[in-house]
């Protein structure tokens, strides 16, 4: 089993930043994707971004320049930099890790007021 941990969310001003951390935890587990989810309320989830264990990252359109993905792998950990925040940031932001399975976390909340 895989369990991913996820922190960093809060409540920021538009205009700021913010940055989530997941960590992957578990026994002999392989990392081919980790990846950032978000669901903003009555929403479907959305890809945020991902990164590849060979450092491959992809960007939803809207985000890119704004968002960074990057990861620790020797930690196991991804982490999501959000930049120039706006109020439609707002949303439950999920960490998935695909390996021999698919895991989610929990989920942190961003919440950005105007």
């Amino acid at each position: 089993q895989v369990q991913l941990v996820e922190s960093g969310g809060g409540l920021v001003q538009a205009g700021g930043s913010l940055r989530l951390s997941c960590a992957a935890s578990g026994s002999a587990f392989r990392i081919n994707v980790m990846a950032w989810y978000r669901q903003a309320p009555g929403k479907q989830r959305e890809l945020v971004a991902a990164i590849t264990g060979a450092g491959t990252t992809n960007y939803a359109d809207s985000l890119k320049g704004r968002f960074t993905i990057s990861r620790d792998s020797a930690k196991n950990t991804v982490y999501l930099q959000m930049n120039n925040l706006k109020p439609e940031d707002t949303a439950v932001y999920y960490c998935f890790l695909a390996g021999d399975m698919y895991y989610w976390g929990k989920g942190t909340l961003v919440t950005v007021s105007s």
